[in-house]
């Protein structure tokens, strides 16, 4: 049986990660919807998921898939350092403007299973010898 242990992350990041949660805007509301629970093809997503130094506002592991949605706030500068160093550790980031989630989520949505490409319809058999 193998044990995994994750390291603590400082409170102070998973307390900005709270509050951030708390107060998510409209367009991560909506989106959050059709993400969790593995409404989308069974994907596995988290919000407001810290990955040090940054916080994601969407992640999905299996995938190794990060989105994140751009509004007023953002600048391209730090958008940019940000995505490179996301993209440094090995994963794939989508950016969408929040009026896109919010006018067109079925493009969003699609553009995000696009993404993660092809994924099995059934489940993948197990290994011989496991099983009965």
């Amino acid at each position: 049986m193998t044990i995994h242990f994750r390291a603590r992350l400082p409170s102070v990041t998973l307390d900005r990660a709270r509050i951030l949660r708390r107060e998510s805007t409209d367009a991560e509301r909506a989106l959050w919807f059709h993400l969790r629970s593995g409404r989308l093809g069974g994907l596995k997503f988290r919000r407001q998921h810290s990955i040090p130094p940054y916080i994601a506002d969407f992640y999905c592991d299996s995938a190794k898939l990060v989105v994140e949605l751009d509004g007023s706030q953002h600048n391209a500068t730090s958008d940019v350092a940000r995505t490179s160093f996301l993209k440094s550790h090995g994963l794939t980031v989508l950016r969408f403007w929040d009026n896109d989630v919010l006018l067109d989520t079925d493009s969003v949505l699609e553009a995000i299973l696009n993404a993660v490409g092809p994924r099995p319809l059934t489940p993948t058999p197990l290994p011989m010898g496991e099983g009965f």
